[in-house]
């Protein structure tokens, strides 16, 4: 089934921009496929602005969010896996939405125990 994640992203993105506000997202850097400069990411973490006046050539996809931005005055290719982001919220007001990320299932592990006569 397809993730609703990214119509979010997406959703979520173009009302904050319509209503003024600055779109960003926290980013789980550990997932793989994230692409972002390493210098920033604090906590395994790093926020990162959307906006149309900070993200150039902004591409939301179902599987990505991939965009140019500087970072001290040097321009670098992002590109974020939908899975990797945890929320997208306004910068003004902090209105946004979390995201449920990917939790392993573990299966208790059974006793490993041996019959002796």
């Amino acid at each position: 089934m397809t993730s609703v994640t990214p119509y979010l992203i997406r959703a979520y993105h173009q009302w904050m921009e319509d209503s003024g506000l600055t779109p960003h997202i926290l980013v789980d850097c550990l997932k793989f496929g994230v692409v972002v400069p390493k210098p920033f990411i604090q906590q395994d973490k790093i926020v990162l602005n959307i906006g149309i006046s900070a993200a150039s050539a902004l591409m939301i996809n179902n599987e990505s969010i991939s965009f140019k931005a500087r970072f001290d005055g040097k321009s670098q290719d992002i590109y974020v896996p939908t899975n990797a982001v945890l929320t997208i919220y306004a910068g003004e007001n902090g209105k946004g939405m979390f995201f449920e990320t990917e939790s392993k299932k573990t299966t208790p592990k059974k006793p490993n125990l041996t019959l002796l006569d």
